[in-house]
């Protein structure tokens, strides 16, 4: 097992003695502390950059997402209501 340096070479976090992989960039051992696992080769936003909206009207392309069986979420509702009430209102 190859000894874990003390910063990664990839993006310089410090790394804990005996870890496997950088806990910030996800490079290890088995990469041999490479460029081809950096975090920003991953395509993941950050968070300064990521815009909310964008993201939103990029997955849905201006369509509201559907809120599917509402009508049975309405009568659990409607039926624990019942239930409680004939429960604690017969006392």
């Amino acid at each position: 097992m190859a000894e874990s340096p003390d910063s990664c070479p990839v993006c310089g976090t410090d790394v804990p003695s005996g870890a496997k992989a950088c806990p910030e960039c996800g490079a290890d051992e088995n990469t041999g502390w490479s460029e081809h696992a950096r975090y920003d080769a991953l395509g993941i936003p950050d968070e300064d950059d990521f815009d909310y909206n964008e993201f939103v009207e990029r997955e849905f392309r201006g369509r509201t997402p559907k809120r599917k069986f509402r009508w049975l979420w309405l009568a659990v509702a409607v039926l624990v209501l019942i239930v409680f009430a004939l429960e604690f209102g017969c006392d």
